[in-house]
């Protein structure tokens, strides 16, 4: 029986101290990785455990500086949550086949190498970045996911294999949730905070899509956003309807044609008009949430970004922008406020909107009577004004036609 090769240890931990140098804000994650020799591993890949397997006929090619590239790859797909997205992502597209799982690793690549390398770090010759894929970059996961499909200019990659850390799926290499050296769910979420806190925190020079990343980690997801989705769900056709055909899941009555596959009715996801309050009552942070929250409900209608749009309105809706990247929504205002002219402007928008989402501190005038779609209010905290003729004034709230969920706690 021939002995599995030697894996130099030295090598992978001193590829885990240059990479740790090259990006300190990472070096808490890098160092929660437990390395794990494995000849059964193509070349390095994480679990969503934090294990780090890695190839020692893999560690013998590559040099130190290439495999401290690799291992800030393999860090980036469990700090992003690659796995919980792909699985998230799965569930919403019913894709179940491991060809979707490598098409999910691709996406979630091309969103780490985009600006994962240079300033001390060597991109690997055989990268995935946007452009492999033959897309623009600057984008996450969910976005590219909608772009691309496998074909021939794709088997060339099919090698590719980070891990279940990376798409969610379980290798037979991986030693499983009750193996040794795993991380609690409360140590890895220990770790995501430390990485965000050193990004936000601190100065450097992190990249834009870490700062995208530590902004949304330090701001954990609220729980209006669980009331949104299901706001948007319920603004869909009813269950088992549809208005568009896809074969990717055959009709049940296939099975009554034999030898035919009948395709079945899929459901389109819902079109959202996002009204953001810029009035002068609206705190910067407040503005900030914002953007976050938008980020968020391009999520929530699965990644579909063209199907979100932003109007931002204090006294009249000044601008209509189509969503591309939350940080380049441009935010104008800063005078009174009044929501009538954003609703206005956004059920006159063709094709008109399923869902309204109105992002506001409340103080503003409604409209006299309900929309024609669903309608959700993220109310941010607000200071309620002292009156002094009126102690017990209280600040109008949204009409009853509303869904309202508090974003954030109350301020007084």
């Amino acid at each position: 029986m021939r002995a599995a090769p030697a894996v130099d240890v030295d090598k992978i931990y001193a590829a885990r101290l240059y990479a740790a140098r090259a990006r300190p804000y990472l070096a808490t994650a890098l160092y929660a990785l437990h390395i794990v020799a494995s000849p059964r591993v193509p070349t390095i890949g994480v679990d969503r455990h934090w294990r780090c397997y890695v190839s020692p006929a893999f560690l013998a090619q590559r040099p130190v500086e290439e495999l401290a590239s690799v291992l800030v790859h393999g860090v980036s797909h469990l700090l992003r949550d690659h796995h919980g997205r792909s699985d998230r992502y799965a569930r919403a597209h019913e894709l179940t086949s491991r060809a979707d799982r490598l098409r999910m690793n691709l996406a979630a690549d091309a969103e780490i190498n985009d600006d994962a390398f240079g300033d001390g770090l060597q991109t690997p010759h055989d990268a995935v970045l946007p452009s492999t894929l033959g897309l623009s970059g600057g984008r996450l996961m969910e976005d590219y996911l909608g772009e691309f499909g496998l074909g021939p200019w794709t088997d060339g990659l099919a090698w590719l294999d980070c891990g279940s850390g990376a798409d969610g799926l379980s290798r037979e290499w991986e030693l499983g949730p009750e193996g040794a050296n795993a991380l609690s769910d409360e140590q890895r979420d220990a770790v995501r905070f430390r990485v965000a806190h050193s990004i936000i925190g601190q100065s450097g020079n992190a990249a834009r899509g870490w700062r995208r990343w530590a902004e949304e980690a330090l701001h954990p997801p609220q729980p209006w956003r669980a009331l949104l989705g299901a706001a948007i769900r319920s603004a869909t056709s009813s269950s088992g309807t549809g208005d568009d055909y896809t074969y990717r899941r055959p009709a049940r009555r296939s099975a009554a044609v034999p030898g035919a596959v009948l395709p079945s009715l899929r459901r389109t996801p819902p079109r959202v008009s996002v009204i953001v309050d810029t009035s002068g009552s609206v705190s910067d942070a407040d503005l900030g949430s914002a953007l976050l929250e938008v980020a968020a409900i391009a999520r929530a209608v699965g990644g579909r970004r063209d199907l979100v749009t932003v109007l931002s309105c204090d006294a009249a809706a000044r601008v209509v922008h189509p969503l591309c990247q939350a940080e380049d929504i441009p935010l104008f205002g800063g005078g009174g406020t009044d929501l009538r002219a954003g609703f206005d402007r956004a059920l006159r928008s063709r094709p008109r909107p399923d869902v309204v989402v109105v992002l506001t501190d409340g103080q503003t005038p409604w409209p006299s009577s309900r929309p024609g779609c669903r309608t959700v209010v993220g109310l941010f905290p607000r200071i309620v004004p002292r009156n002094e003729s009126n102690p017990d004034y209280v600040p109008t709230r949204p009409p009853e036609w509303a869904q309202v969920v508090a974003i954030g706690a109350s301020r007084s």
